[in-house]
């Protein structure tokens, strides 16, 4: 069946200025998004034991959509409430949205909320997918179509099966058609006005600028070592090219490129691409991190100030939020600075610049408020009334802010981790011990991280916050005396495993109290001779 609507767009543009673009899925679990996908593309993006067990998608997926003239890259996301955080981060740096919609249930609580996500990324240009379509009697077909068509009524609705094809080849045609649309879109966005016009800074992420890939993925292939993936929100990127992993600051080499599969010299702003980097090892990097040269000006923050784009009074109206940029998220405190403005001072640091698009959600109980784009990268503390100047110095972190009180499991499992010291006991072991189930400690440690009791130094390595701040406090004075310290020297000198000194350095590399050169981490006012 035909689209209901064509997407607002002119004439196709002539083949040379076509430009990669990605794709991003989005919908409600259980309303046929990773079935589309692999109707559209041929590829199963479910690709862990645990997600064909379950019938449901956890983490991303990642695909090629031949469109026959042109190839868009895309990201397949997890439904479930619980993964929106994994959402976002897949969702960051997307073109265009294939909005998901099963036409046997209509519109659900994640098709919202995973709009709202686009909206506050910017994300403009889409397609709804009318799925399921036949499982559905006539009347609650049109029914559905209806109420589908009306969550974005400038977009596009194909009616589709994935299961017998209907549909299918009408959904390439208006993906092919919108693509179009978001590329003309996307170039408009990178016409730079003049100085001084407006307030918003101008868009980041053209074919020029320099790379900046926020890592999603982090593994190792035999004989070939570290290997990254991400969405290049800009480039090109090159083969050969020296670059940084952020925060840390760890030099490294591109030793390879593909993009789905094919090896490139070179990979453009907006396509999908896996690097293979020379001179750092699977665990010095890791999800959440950036692959990018020091001219991109991505710097390690503790507050951003921001001009909120979508849902402003809401956001402003809560005083403590979970801030999502790139493929990493910190709790932060809201200041108002006035007009629509606000300063985020946040309690684990982000990677940001001037420019780049973030989102917004509610703590508890969680959902999202909307988004907003960085004018500031890292400015000083400062109130209403204040205009902000060019990016200057670091960061100092900020106070503890309140939050709510965690629950009873997780009070034991803070006086656990209290009576572990240096040497905390992982989820799995304190579930046993606590007669819990391994989900229910992770959820406290979530808790707890909120309430500022502990530092999860790693998603399993959580520290009661006065041990942390003891054993930090001696690693610190050890990279003094010594001039820079180790894993090795730190697990010698405080008598640990090598899990728990590389932990903690990570963290403190985080906190931008050690910046790390090669193996060694160095107080943050020393340099190496």
């Amino acid at each position: 069946m035909p689209s209901r609507r064509r997407p607002r767009s002119g004439p196709p543009l002539p083949e040379p200025a076509r430009q990669p673009l990605t794709v991003g899925t989005a919908g409600h679990i259980d309303h046929g998004k990773t079935a589309l996908v692999r109707a559209l593309t041929g590829r199963d993006t479910d690709r862990l034991a645990e997600e064909r067990r379950r019938g449901m998608s956890i983490e991303l997926g990642f695909a090629e959509l031949d469109l026959g003239e042109r190839r868009l890259s895309l990201v397949d996301v997890p439904g479930h409430a619980r993964f929106v955080r994994t959402m976002i981060a897949g969702a960051s740096g997307i073109d265009l949205f294939l909005l998901v919609v099963a036409a046997d249930d209509g519109p659900m609580p994640q098709t919202r909320e995973h709009l709202a996500v686009l909206r506050a990324l910017g994300v403009e240009q889409g397609v709804v997918a009318l799925t399921k379509v036949d499982l559905v009697d006539e009347e609650t077909r049109r029914l559905a179509a209806e109420e589908a068509a009306a969550l974005v009524p400038a977009a596009p609705l194909v009616e589709v099966s994935s299961l017998t094809g209907e549909g299918l080849e009408a959904l390439r045609e208006t993906l092919a058609l919108v693509a179009i649309e978001a590329e003309q879109h996307r170039r408009s966005s990178f016409v730079r006005p003049p100085a001084n016009q407006g307030r918003t800074p101008t868009a980041v992420g053209g074919p020029s600028d320099p790379p900046v890939l926020h890592v999603d993925r982090v593994f190792t292939i035999a004989g070939h070592g570290t290997v990254v993936t991400g969405t290049l929100w800009a480039g090109p990127l090159e083969r050969g090219q020296r670059v940084t992993v952020l925060p840390g600051g760890r030099e490294a080499r591109v030793r390879s490129l593909q993009v789905h599969d094919r090896p490139l010299d070179v990979a453009g702003a907006h396509q999908r691409v896996a690097v293979n980097l020379a001179g750092v090892g699977r665990e010095e990097v890791r999800r959440g991190d950036v692959v990018t040269v020091p001219e991109a000006r991505v710097e390690a923050t503790y507050r951003l100030d921001v001009e909120l784009l979508a849902g402003a009074a809401t956001i402003l109206a809560e005083s403590r939020v979970q801030v999502h940029l790139g493929t990493r998220d910190s709790p932060a405190r809201v200041v108002d600075l006035g007009e629509g403005r606000a300063q985020l001072r946040l309690e684990r640091p982000l990677l940001a610049r001037r420019g780049d698009r973030l989102v917004v959600r509610r703590i508890a109980p969680p959902d999202t408020l909307g988004g907003g784009v960085v004018e500031a990268a890292v400015p000083p503390r400062h109130g209403a009334g204040w205009e902000p100047p060019t990016p200057a110095a670091e960061p100092d972190p900020p106070p503890p802010a309140a939050a709510p009180d965690p629950g009873p499991l997780a009070r034991r499992v803070l006086a656990a981790l209290a009576a572990d010291g240096a040497r905390p006991r992982g989820a799995a072991q304190l579930a046993s011990d606590l007669d819990a189930e391994r989900r229910q400690v992770e959820a406290a440690f979530g808790e707890l991280a909120a309430a500022g009791e502990v530092v999860r130094a790693k998603p399993d390595v959580v520290f009661a916050l006065p041990a942390y701040e003891k054993l930090a406090e001696l690693i610190v004075a050890l990279a003094e005396r010594d001039g820079s310290t180790s894993i090795a020297a730190v697990r010698d000198a405080l008598g640990l495993s090598r899990k728990y000194a590389q932990a903690l350095l990570e963290q403190l590399d985080a906190e931008l109290r050690l910046r790390r050169e090669d193996d060694r981490h160095i107080p943050r006012q020393r340099r190496l001779a």
